[in-house]
C-alpha cells in the first residue's frame, strides 16, 4: 500500500467545511474532560446573558429619553436610577462577554494544543516515503496556518458570528412586537441584503487570498530550502539567483495582495450603501410615528440604538467571513494531514520484539520503491548473533535500502525479515527500532548542545552515562577542551563540528542507546583516511559482542568481517570472507584492486606534497 498523496498548495480539498468543524468539535467537547465540558456550558450561558443585557440597553435609553422629554422637570427630578441602570447594563454586557472569553480560553487553547500535537505525532508516524516527497517549508506553513485558523475560528465564529445571529433574532423580534411588522421587515431585509452582498463579494475575493497563500507558501519553501543549503549557495556564488527566485514568489504575492486590497474598497462602499439605505428607511418610519403620536422620542432613539447594535458587529462581517472561510481552508489542510494513511503500521496483534542476541535473517526479500523500480531481487542472508557482516557494492546496488527495510521504514514486497526469529512486520515498530542502533554516513545533529545530541540516544540518561558514552566514542577530550564543554551548541545540522566530530557524537549517541544490533551505513566514507582510522577504532570497540551489519563502499574497512556480501543490481553476486573473495578473482577482487590503486596513488601524492 502506498502513502496517500498530500498537496499543501491545493485548495480543492476533499473535506467539506462541516466535516472540518465536526473534526474540531471533538477537541472542544472531549469525552474524558469533564472540566472542559463545564467550561463550555458556562461560556454558552454567559454568551446568552451578555446578549440579553446588550439588547436590553436600548430599552433603558428609551425610558431615560422619555423621562427627560416628559412633563417632569428634569432639573428637579433626573432619571438617575435609569441612567445608572443603563450604565450597569453596558458594563454587564462587556463583563459577561469578557468572562465568557476567559472561561472558554482554556477550552480553545487546549483544542489548539491537542490538534497541533495530534498532527505532529501523526507526521512522525507517516512513512519515509511521505517525508521524502514533502516540502518542509510548505508543510510547516500548513500546520502554522491550521493552528492559527482554529484560534481565529473559535474567537470569531463562536463569539462574533453566533452572538450577532442571536442579536438579529432578538432585535427583529423586539421590533416586530413593539413597533410593528414594517420596521421589523425593513430591518430584517436590510440585514439579509447586507449579509448576502458581503458573502457574495467576499467569496469572489477569496480566490485572491488563495493565490496569496500559495505564493506565500512558495516563497517560504524557497527561503527555507535556500537557507538550509546556505553553504551550497555560497559555494556557487548563487546569492542573486536565490534572491531572484524568492522575489519572483514575493512578486506574485504582491500582485494578489494589491488586487485583494483594491476589491476590499468595493466591498466597504457597497456595505455602507446598503446599511445607510435601510437605516434611512427605518428612521423615516419611526420619525413619522413620533409625529403622529404612535411613538415617543424615546422610541425613536431606541430604534436607532437597536440598529446600531446590529451595524457594529456587521461592519466586520466581510473580514470575519473571509477569515473564517480561509481558516476553514487552512484547517482542512491540517486535518487532511491526519487522514494521510500510515503506509507502514503496526499489525493489530503486534507484539514486542523478544529478547535475544540480535540474529538477523533476510529471506528471499524483493523490494521496489515504485512498481516499475525494483531495487532488491530475492535477497537472502543471515547474520548470526554477535557476527559482523558487511554489504558492499557499487552505488545504487541497494545497500542502503537494506538498512531502511531493517528499520521497517518500508515493508518488503516479497519474502520476510526476522530478528531473533521474530518477523519484523509482526512486532511493534517501537520495540524493533529500540533494538537497532545506527551510525549513518550523513550524521544530522539537532541545533542544541553536545550533551543533548548524545543524550538523544536515550533521553533521561544521567550525566555520568552521557560522559561515559562520549569516552567510549573517543570524543570526551575534544568536548572537555571546548569553553562550554558538553553545553556547547553544535549549530544548524551540526555545522559547528567537523565531519569526524559529528560521527563521534553519532557513535556516542548509539552507545548510549545500547542496542543489540549495530548498523553502520557508510559511516566513514566521507572522512579523510586519518580520521577514518580513528573512527574505525571507535566502531570496533563499540561493536564487541554485538551483531553488526556494515554497509560500506571502502573495502578496507570490512576486511575483518565474518562474511562479506557483494550486492549489485539488487542481487547478491558474491559472498564470503575477504581472502576467499580475493581468491575467486570476481567482482569483489576487481573492486579491491581499483581501490588499492587509488589508495597507492593518493599516498604517493601526499608524499610528493610533503
Amino acid at each position: 500500500m502506498r502513502t496517500a498523496k498530500f498537496d499543501s498548495h491545493s485548495h480543492e480539498g476533499q473535506r467539506s467545511h462541516w466535516s472540518t468543524i465536526r473534526s474540531l468539535g471533538q477537541y472542544l467537547w472531549v469525552d474524558d474532560r469533564k472540566d472542559l465540558k463545564i467550561r463550555v456550558c458556562i461560556a454558552v450561558t454567559l454568551l446568552l446573558i451578555a446578549e440579553v443585557a446588550s439588547v436590553y440597553t436600548p430599552y433603558l435609553l428609551k425610558f431615560i429619553v422619555d423621562d427627560m422629554t416628559g412633563d417632569v422637570n428634569p432639573i428637579i427630578v433626573m432619571p438617575a436610577g435609569l441612567i445608572v441602570a443603563f450604565g450597569v447594563a453596558r458594563v454587564l454586557t462587556q463583563a459577561f462577554a469578557e468572562l465568557r472569553d476567559a472561561v472558554f480560553a482554556k477550552v480553545g487553547q487546549n483544542a489548539i494544543r491537542q490538534v497541533a500535537l495530534s498532527t505532529f505525532r501523526h507526521l512522525h508516524r507517516l512513512s519515509l516515503r511521505f517525508h521524502m516527497d514533502r516540502q518542509t517549508g510548505g508543510l510547516s506553513r500548513v500546520i502554522e496556518r491550521g493552528t492559527k485558523g482554529i484560534d481565529f475560528l473559535l474567537r470569531f465564529m463562536l463569539f462574533n458570528i453566533i452572538p450577532t445571529l442571536l442579536k438579529i433574532l432578538f432585535i427583529c423580534g423586539v421590533l416586530l412586537v413593539e413597533y410593528g411588522w414594517l420596521i421589523s421587515l425593513i430591518t430584517f431585509s436590510t440585514l439579509v441584503g447586507y449579509i448576502y452582498f458581503t458573502l457574495a463579494i467576499t467569496e469572489w475575493r477569496l480566490k485572491f487570498r488563495r493565490i496569496m497563500n500559495e505564493k506565500d507558501s512558495e516563497a517560504n519553501t524557497k527561503a527555507i530550502d535556500s537557507l538550509l543549503n546556505f553553504e551550497t549557495v555560497k559555494y556557487f556564488g548563487n546569492e542573486q539567483h536565490e534572491a531572484r527566485r524568492f522575489d519572483k514568489a514575493l512578486a506574485g504575492y504582491e500582485s494578489a495582495a494589491v488586487t485583494s486590497n483594491t476589491t476590499l474598497a468595493y466591498l466597504n462602499i457597497g456595505q455602507g450603501f446598503i446599511i445607510s439605505a435601510g437605516l434611512i428607511a427605518v428612521l423615516l418610519l419611526s420619525a413619522a410615528g413620533v409625529v403622529d403620536g404612535r411613538y415617543t422620542v424615546g422610541d425613536f432613539v431606541a430604534i436607532h440604538a437597536f440598529l446600531m447594535l446590529l451595524v457594529q458587529p456587521l461592519n466586520f462581517l466581510g473580514f470575519v467571513y473571509r477569515e473564517i472561510k480561509q481558516s476553514l481552508v487552512d484547517m482542512e489542510k491540517m486535518f487532511e494531514l491526519l487522514t494521510v494513511s500510515r503506509e507502514v503500521d503496526d499489525a493489530p496483534n503486534a507484539h514486542l520484539l523478544t529478547d535475544g542476541g540480535g540474529e538477523i535473517e533476510f529471506h528471499n526479500v524483493s523490494f521496489g520503491y515504485e512498481k516499475n523500480r525494483q531495487i532488491l531481487h530475492d535477497v537472502s542472508f543471515k547474520v548470526a548473533a554477535g557476527q559482523k557482516i558487511a554489504i558492499v557494492g557499487p552505488s545504487g546496488a541497494g545497500k542502503s535500502t537494506i538498512s531502511r527495510i531493517l528499520f521497517r521504514f518500508y515493508d518488503v514486497d516479497e519474502g520476510y525479515v526476522t530478528i531473533d526469529g521474530n518477523r519484523i512486520n509482526e512486532v511493534t515498530q517501537e520495540s524493533l527500532r529500540a533494538a537497532i542502533g545506527i551510525v549513518p554516513q550523513d550524521t544530522v545533529l539537532f541545533n542544541d548542545t553536545i550533551r543533548y545530541n548524545i543524550e538523544y540516544g536515550r533521553p533521561g540518561a544521567s550525566r555520568e552515562e552521557v560522559e561515559e558514552a562520549a569516552r567510549l566514542a573517543s570524543i570526551d577530550h575534544f568536548i572537555e577542551q571546548l569553553p562550554d564543554g558538553y553545553e556547547a551548541m553544535v549549530g544548524e545540522r551540526g555545522l559547528k563540528l567537523s565531519g569526524g566530530e559529528k560521527q563521534r557524537v553519532a557513535i556516542a549517541r548509539t552507545i548510549l542507546k545500547g542496542p543489540r544490533i549495530l548498523l553502520f551505513d557508510e559511516a566513514t566514507s566521507a572522512l579523510d583516511s586519518h580520521t577514518e582510522k580513528e573512527i574505525q577504532a571507535s566502531l570496533a570497540e563499540v561493536s564487541k559482542n554485538r551483531t553488526t551489519l556494515v554497509i560500506a563502499h571502502r573495502l578496507s574497512t570490512v576486511v575483518d568481517a565474518d562474511e562479506i556480501i557483494v550486492l549489485d543490481g539488487g542481487k547478491i553476486r558474491e559472498r564470503g570472507r575477504h581472502h576467499e573473495l580475493l581468491e575467486q578473482g570476481g567482482q569483489y577482487a576487481a573492486m579491491w584492486a581499483r581501490q588499492q590503486e587509488a589508495a597507492d596513488y593518493q599516498e604517493k601524492l601526499e608524499q610528493v606534497l610533503e
